[in-house]
């Protein structure tokens, strides 16, 4: 052997392990195969729910086979393309939000103004632009700057997050703006902040939500936040909660089988096809059932963080974590809201529940988590 061919193998290039298919194909093997349970899961779930149509479960099969199609191609584009098109793509969601808000242009329904009629698409919401834009736009302007970062440059990635939460939370859609801050937020927490600037935060956020509750909350949202510490309006504020509660407990250790559900059959639990689905799950196939739901959404959330804990630099590192943190929101909100530990807010539970410009959005953000795994074998 002479020096050439030993300097050529012990190179960074020689000693590179070797790029297996998945990798070149830009797929992520272990993610891509739990989020095909998810969904497998899912569409049992829905079939039972939507058993007596099943218009909804077909619906959801083109949502679903559109948004693998998206999430494919976004785990094939690098991270630097999100990184230079994520800014322009938040400002024209921001256009979007103002049209709903204030033109013709938005559809109302069921009290609230969350859509944009758009020629042959049809109806479209633009906060879902917002959910994957803007936590890529936060992680690519913090990511030019040393950890930890200066307040000035936090101040800056606030204003970012701030005005689509406003906006949004305008419509009004308490639920999707609380998780648009939380996924922005999470990247300036990943990012570095000093503890005394975490402590004046945790302060401002107690002041804040106490304002909140005076003039950025309706009614009916108010009545919500209650219903979490009186159940007794049964009828009421407090009917979504309790006939989610007698669904998930009649399920026992092992359930009642699947399509054997009457709570959700029978239409007592409200929404079961989108934000109480779990109602679904937890009656027909019981505590078993719930726990391994809870256990497949955990491997998905520890493989983000492992993507985020090997990604290439800094804007890849806080956005993988971002996307991950943001998914457990979703999950923990959801179970949290339908087991009467939280208010309802609107949070469908990931890749399960019934949706579709949600659903694309959630296997696009899961296409930037493969792209980051996949991409930092050949930077």
């Amino acid at each position: 052997m002479n020096n050439s061919d030993f300097s050529r193998q012990t190179s960074p290039q020689g000693l590179r392990k070797p790029v297996s298919i998945y990798q070149k194909a830009h797929i992520d093997l272990p993610l891509l195969l739990i989020v095909f349970v998810l969904i497998g899961l899912g569409l049992i779930a829905l079939y039972s729910a939507d058993y007596n149509g099943l218009h909804k479960f077909n619906r959801q099969l083109a949502n679903l086979s559109v948004g693998v199609v998206v999430m494919l191609f976004f785990s094939r584009v690098h991270p630097r393309h999100f990184q230079y098109w994520s800014p322009i793509v938040y400002l024209i969601g921001l256009v979007m939000l103002v049209l709903v808000l204030y033109t013709p242009l938005g559809v109302e329904a069921n009290k609230a103004t969350r859509w944009l009629k758009v020629p042959i698409i049809g109806r479209f919401q633009p906060s879902e632009i917002i959910k994957l834009s803007l936590p890529i736009v936060v992680a690519g302007y913090l990511s030019r700057f040393a950890v930890p970062v200066s307040i000035k440059y936090v101040a800056v990635a606030l204003l970012i997050i701030v005005i689509p939460t406003y906006l949004i939370n305008r419509q009004p859609d308490l639920g999707t703006s609380l998780l648009i801050a939380a996924s922005g937020l999470v990247v300036i927490f990943f990012a570095g902040l000093r503890w005394r600037w975490i402590f004046l935060s945790i302060i401002i956020g107690i002041f804040g939500s106490i304002a909140m509750w005076h003039y950025g909350l309706e009614v009916y949202q108010q009545k919500r936040v209650l219903a979490v510490l009186d159940s007794s309006d049964t009828l009421g504020a407090s009917y979504h909660a309790n006939q989610a509660a007698i669904a998930i407990g009649s399920g026992g250790w092992s359930g009642k089988g699947f399509l054997q559900g009457t709570q959700s059959r029978l239409n007592f639990v409200p929404e079961n096809h989108t934000d109480y689905i779990i109602t679904v799950i937890a009656e027909e196939f019981g505590f078993v059932g719930f726990l391994v739901l809870l256990i497949i959404y955990l491997l998905l959330i520890i493989r983000g963080f492992y993507i985020a804990t090997q990604a290439y630099n800094n804007f890849q590192r806080y956005l993988a974590a971002s996307l991950t943190f943001t998914f457990f929101i979703y999950v923990f909100v959801n179970i949290a809201m339908v087991s009467g530990i939280l208010p309802v807010v609107g949070v469908p539970l990931p890749l399960v529940s019934y949706g579709g410009t949600s659903v694309v959005t959630l296997l696009a953000s899961l296409g930037v988590l493969m792209s980051i795994s996949t991409h930092r074998h050949n930077e």
